[in-house]
């Protein structure tokens, strides 16, 4: 984008949000800062961004001027018919940049500036692990780290890619020229609310009790969450489990139960992965011991949280065949 030469109208969507940044970032180089006009979607409707590409900056080289558009997902056909008009005809020196965030209201807006401009796609790849992108993040930066770290940084901080890229940035910074692997990962990257226990649900998931101790241990050891959390966390988990399993039962398909349960796809294959690990008769126990130990945490045990907590692990890992689905 930096050396060919511009084109009247730009449409930047996709879900690989730090690309769509990096190219907007690139076009926006191109012009004088005080050529730039920046304005969202949610108050700006087509015509006022036809109006405002229409109205020459006195200030830019040769009066160009650029007009960023963010959100433009909210726009409807109107937005995009009055865009298509003025694309067909666009002024001399002026640059019309629309920014989606998620999937456009209308397709209209694809078909406009396709005619007359430029669609950049930016689409994070879908493979089954999301380490994937993460590994090809670190290579681009030039940070050298290995299958493990990109695959432990998943772990940590889940499968946002603007998280996911935050995150490749800081480590980053931080390692310089020295390598990075999973140790370095797991005390730099920042867990998100729902991936902090992800060690943990990953282990029981597997049925690996000596795995499901040693990551609740490393939780209370660093004081990522106290036991309540912990346990909080994983009865939302088994519950989400023992959904998915239910509904993989009525023949509904991965992406199907994603959105059933309201998750990505990434949290819903792991969930059907690990609901091979118990019969439906075991993960409806594992919920009323769960319950028996949000109780306990709550006042009805006199013994320690953290013993209680890991009681609870025991149990819900006892030993037995990884049963088939019920």
């Amino acid at each position: 984008m930096a050396s060919e030469p511009l084109s009247a109208g730009y449409l930047l969507l996709g879900s690989d949000r730090p690309k769509i940044r990096r190219a907007l970032a690139r076009l926006r180089g191109r012009f004088a800062s005080e050529s730039v006009e920046l304005v969202d979607a949610a108050g700006t409707t087509g015509a006022e961004a036809v109006a405002a590409c229409n109205a020459l900056g006195l200030f830019g080289d040769g009066g160009e001027r650029l007009v960023v558009v963010e959100g433009v997902e909210r726009w409807r056909a109107k937005d995009a018919e009055a865009v298509a008009a003025y694309l067909a005809d666009p002024a001399a020196g002026s640059v019309l940049a629309l920014v989606a965030e998620g999937a456009l209201k209308s397709e209209a807006l694809v078909g406009a500036v396709e005619r007359a401009g430029q669609i950049l796609r930016f689409d994070v790849p879908k493979p089954r692990d999301p380490s994937v992108w993460v590994r090809g993040e670190f290579e681009r930066l030039g940070i050298r780290a290995d299958a493990d770290a990109a695959r432990a940084l998943v772990e940590v901080v889940g499968d946002d890619i603007l998280e996911l890229a935050s995150e490749v940035d800081k480590i980053g910074t931080w390692a310089g020229e020295d390598p990075v692997g999973r140790r370095e990962v797991e005390e730099l990257a920042a867990p998100t609310s729902e991936t902090f226990v992800w060690a943990l649900t990953d282990a029981w998931g597997a049925r690996d009790r000596v795995a499901v101790l040693s990551a609740c241990e490393t939780l209370l050891e660093r004081r990522t969450k106290e036991p309540f959390a912990i346990a909080a966390a994983l009865a939302g988990y088994v519950s989400r489990v023992r959904a998915a399993q239910a509904l993989a039962g009525e023949g509904l398909t991965a992406p199907e139960i994603a959105k059933r349960l309201r998750v990505k796809d990434y949290p819903a294959r792991k969930a059907l992965g690990h609901a091979k690990s118990y019969s439906s008769d075991e993960l409806d126990e594992a919920v009323v011991r769960l319950a028996a130990l949000d109780a306990a945490l709550k006042g009805a045990s006199r013994l320690a949280a953290e013993l209680e907590l890991e009681r609870a692990l025991v149990d819900l890992t006892a030993s037995g065949e990884p049963a088939a689905r019920a």
